[in-house]
């Protein structure tokens, strides 16, 4: 019996090429981006979760209720985790980690750059990285003590054994010797915690000038509960320690007006769990991805799936009125319903299986591009993950449960009386399916709001002035190698009379992100005048200001002639200014720190965007030194030049840093990276919302093509009653406009809120505008007379002699 019904199901679909093609088609596709997306979610979800003690591992950050903006800060002072474990009995492990630059090792007269972080010997105990060789209780107990990847054993060693071996870490400027101690395993993509290698944090070049400051944050921690404590009260237990240890922030914030909190906390020591690190950017330093882009590409994938299920249900509700006789047939020579059903759903399961098969096959060839595209770096392992094959078989199964079971279930129950007495027809949609037609729309025409606006952001964004003049600029990253001054002056002193070089100046950190794919921040807190001051701390060196095209508002930039300016001279930004409370600042001093650092202020400029476009302006404090390495040259050419410039210091660097690769880039080009979240988010809109649209008109064509066929009869009734082609056309789409325009009716204020939640995220963002509405809407009007129009006319000039002949 199941080979016939398997025959059977097989010519049936044989028969209906044009049905099958059509479902197959749609589905196919659904399973294929649903793929995608759900990789990509489930990449995002997994962050962090492979480690034994995930549940009691927290990270601690400070939460501020400042009323201008609550705030919330990984960043921490030294001395606090070290306290905090010898203080609270609760917290059996804990560890700072400090990760910057790369860092330049050397074995052998050979070299290497390799993200080092500095951590404490608890690291090993409080996270479940697999250690491949040495013991996890005394891999980090001495200071020279140096854990490093296997990939970074491999490429530095090869097949020699790294144990005991030594490795000089740092530039020619501080170098250190390190003993191999231990080997780790490669960290996963899936991780927060980046590094090649581990080493002490009291390696650090700051320690020992901020291991007993409380005011001075510089790196994030975590640390891991006994099993048997609780995160609230932890919490709680933690309040105590706030007024111990930071009673001028708690004072400040009072003198300021702050309220507590619905906890009753100014200011609090607060723990966020592993598993959130990821998703939560304010506490992360923006590393992570925000929670609800991971919802958004999830949901996603079920809209488009949702929609390929609505095609299907649609066609085969629709279909079904054409196979009523044969229903009724089969029914009145004894069929019971149950065969039928099994018979019916057993070809929707044939179908369904086809379009995962096809749709899987689509994702695995697809993936390399896939992650090209979107740099979405998913891999094809997590195919095979155990987690993901219950998802998508899950998936499949809900999908050959509703899409499939539902029409089969119609079918069957058919009355074979009414059947074959033809009272059962399909003149006009019914409930359910112009209910499911009225949600594919409104899923479409919601995608295709929410792209417009994402790209109306995108576009403001990128147009929105940056403070600095980004073109005609090339950035060159130093590496660790070299000597960042010694290049810097050797660049200057080769382009000097070049006519097409119009300046040249150096930075530690980059602007937008190069091709080294580094960034570093520095940020200085400190209290002035009973106000707490955050800046950024940013080294650059002379001409910078005429360099980037930077605008002085009032005094001067710094200047070779002034000995001074690189021991205890600023220039600062407008919030700067106001950070400090000086309205004219130039000539004025401020001190930050009870050491009695005094820094006089030389020059006021404007605000400028140094880190991205998308976050609010924060205030900036240049400064100059001869001590602190240079990481970045820029170079201002002509217009004229670009491309023989970046010809011409390709070479030079040949001549001035031959050990070091050059990783040039043109500044615009870095800047457009401050813009990758928005851009992707917009471009997997755009693709969601492309293929939503399609499978929406392909399943509107299918079912008005269905609909016409049933009512071949009426029209040709109506042609010689002297109905014109015109009227014909309008009584065939009117149905199918009617509920498109209910699909914009709920699609419109559903977009409008949740754009409007989207764009509360940027502290610079669009007003949406009623017009998107008006051309989504008139778009989607069209596309579903587009959809239907070539049928409708070719029924309505259809000869009526043949559809009155026919039965």
């Amino acid at each position: 019996m199941l080979r016939n019904y398997i025959k059977i199901a097989f010519r049936t679909l044989w028969k209906s090429k044009g049905y099958a093609a059509i479902n197959i088609v749609g589905l196919s596709v659904a399973f294929c981006i649903c793929v995608f997306l759900f990789l990509t979610t489930y990449r995002q979800l997994t962050f962090d979760s492979f480690h034994a003690d995930a549940d009691r591992i927290f990270q601690p950050y400070f939460f501020s209720n400042d009323p201008e903006r609550v705030t919330r800060s990984g960043g921490l002072p030294l001395p606090l985790t070290p306290t905090l474990k010898a203080e609270y009995p609760e917290v059996e492990a804990a560890a700072r980690i400090m990760t910057g630059a790369t860092s330049l090792i050397a074995y052998q007269g050979k070299y290497f750059d390799k993200l080092v972080t500095l951590t404490d010997p608890d690291f090993l105990n409080l996270f479940s990285f697999p250690l491949i060789k040495g013991n996890r209780q005394n891999a980090l107990q001495d200071l020279s003590s140096i854990v490093i990847s296997e990939s970074m054993a491999r490429t530095i060693f090869g097949s020699e054994d790294p144990m005991g071996r030594q490795l000089q870490v740092g530039g020619d400027d501080n170098p250190r010797n390190y003993i191999v101690t231990g080997v780790l395993a490669d960290l996963p993509d899936n991780s927060s915690i980046r590094g090649d290698a581990l080493i002490r944090i009291e390696n650090a070049a700051n320690y020992q000038a901020d291991k007993d400051k409380w005011d001075a944050n510089t790196h994030t921690a975590f640390i891991k509960l006994s099993p048997n404590a609780d995160q609230q009260t932890v919490e709680d237990r933690l309040k105590l320690f706030s007024l111990k240890y930071f009673p001028s922030s708690i004072e400040t914030l009072k003198k300021k007006g702050a309220q507590p909190d619905e906890r009753g906390d100014l200011f609090a020591i607060r723990l966020q769990k592993l598993a959130d690190v990821h998703f939560n950017t304010d506490i992360s330093g923006g590393k992570g991805a925000p929670i609800a882009v991971v919802y958004a590409l999830s949901g996603l994938g079920l809209f488009i799936l949702l929609i390929a299920c609505i095609n299907f249900i649609n066609l085969s509700v629709a279909r079904s009125f054409s196979r009523a006789r044969e229903v009724g047939v089969r029914k009145s020579l004894g069929a019971l319903k149950s065969q039928l059903f099994v018979q019916i759903w057993g070809e929707s399961i044939l179908i369904c299986f086809m379009g995962f098969m096809i749709g899987s096959l689509l994702a695995y060839k697809l993936v390399p591009e896939f992650n090209a595209f979107f740099e979405a770096r998913i891999d094809l392992a997590y195919l095979l993950q155990p987690g993901f094959i219950a998802v998508m078989l899950g998936v499949f199964a809900v999908v050959t449960l509703v899409a499939g079971g539902f029409p089969a279930w119609k079918m069957a129950t058919f009355n074979p009386v009414e059947v074959l007495k033809g009272k059962v027809t399909l003149k006009r949609p019914g409930v359910l399916r112009s209910s499911l037609i009225i949600t594919q729309f409104t899923i479409s025409s919601l995608l295709i709001c929410c792209t417009i606006i994402a790209v109306q952001q995108i576009g403001y964004l990128r147009q929105r002035p940056l403070g600095f003049q980004k073109e005609q600029v090339i950035s060159i990253p130093i590496g660790n190698r070299v000597n960042g001054r010694q290049v810097l002056d050797r660049i200057r002193n080769r382009l000097a009379n070049d006519p097409t070089v119009l300046s040249v100046t150096g930075s530690g950190v980059n602007l937008g992100r190069g091709k080294d794919r580094v960034t570093s921040r520095t940020v200085l807190g400190f209290t002035y005048k009973d106000k707490e001051v955050s800046t950024d701390w940013l080294l650059v060196d002379y001409d910078y200001l005429k360099t980037l095209n930077i605008k002085l508002l009032a005094g001067r930039e710094f200047d070779r002639a002034y000995a001074t300016d690189s021991v205890n001279r600023v220039i600062i930004t407008e919030s700067m200014a106001r950070a400090i409370g000086l309205k004219n600042p130039v000539g004025s001093y401020f001190d930050t720190d009870t050491a009695g650092t005094r820094y006089q202020v030389i020059g006021l400029i404007p605000d400028f965007h140094l880190y991205s476009v998308t976050d609010e302006l924060k205030p900036i404090t240049m400064h100059l030194s001869h001590s602190e390495p240079i990481n970045y040259v820029f170079v201002r050419v002509v217009p004229q030049s670009l491309t023989g410039a970046m010809e011409k210091l390709t070479h030079l660097w040949q001549e001035v840093a031959p050990q070091s690769e050059f990783m040039g880039s043109f500044l615009d080009e870095n800047i457009d990276a401050w813009y990758k979240n928005e851009q992707m988010l917009s471009q997997i809109f755009s693709l969601a919302s492309g293929v939503a649209i399609l499978l929406s008109c392909l399943g509107l064509f299918a079912v008005a093509l269905l609909v016409i066929e049933q009512r071949t009869k009426e029209i040709g009734v109506r042609k010689v009653m002297g109905a014109s082609i015109a009227n014909i056309v309008l009584m065939l789409s009117r149905d199918f406009v009617r509920l498109v325009f209910i699909a914009l009716a709920i699609a419109i204020p559903l977009a409008w809120f949740g754009m409007q939640k989207w764009l509360d995220h940027y502290p610079y963002r669009i007003d949406i505008n009623a017009w998107v509405f008006v051309l989504v809407g008139l778009s989607a009007i069209l596309i579903a007379l587009a959809t239907v129009s070539y049928q409708t006319i070719k029924a309505a000039l259809a000869n009526p002699v043949k559809s009155l002949r026919s039965e």
